[in-house]
């Protein structure tokens, strides 16, 4: 990610419904959620839910299909990893212990399902 498409990136989400919306689809996973589930989740009505969900997808945070009569929403996984690694990618600078709490709070959100791959 570069700097501009940060840029795009945190003025999307720097307003409250959007950053809602971006939560309840991360917290969807990959499947997603039908836009009027979206709605509901977010406590906004269909319409204003439309105008977010476009300024999201103008930014590439979020992705949508169409299944059958519903479009269906849901976060798009390498963007939001591309701008947390934009801001985490020179944090150390040779000091461990400052990104350390960022890379110790990565687990607890990221906790496998289904098979363990073994070494």
């Amino acid at each position: 990610m570069n700097e501009p498409q940060a840029v795009a990136a945190f003025a999307a989400i720097g307003q409250e419904n959007r950053l809602r919306i971006v939560r309840a689809l991360v917290t969807a996973g990959p499947d997603g959620l039908a836009a009027g589930v979206l709605a509901g989740e977010v406590g906004v009505s269909v319409t204003n839910l439309s105008f977010h969900l476009k300024e999201l997808s103008h930014a590439g945070l979020i992705q949508s299909r169409r299944d059958g009569r519903s479009v269906i929403y849901k976060a798009a996984y390498p963007a939001l990893s591309g701008l947390i690694a934009f801001l985490m990618k020179d944090c150390c600078q040779g000091r461990p212990e400052v990104c350390t709490p960022v890379v110790e709070a990565l687990p607890a959100c990221c906790i496998p399902t289904g098979d363990t791959i073994h070494a």
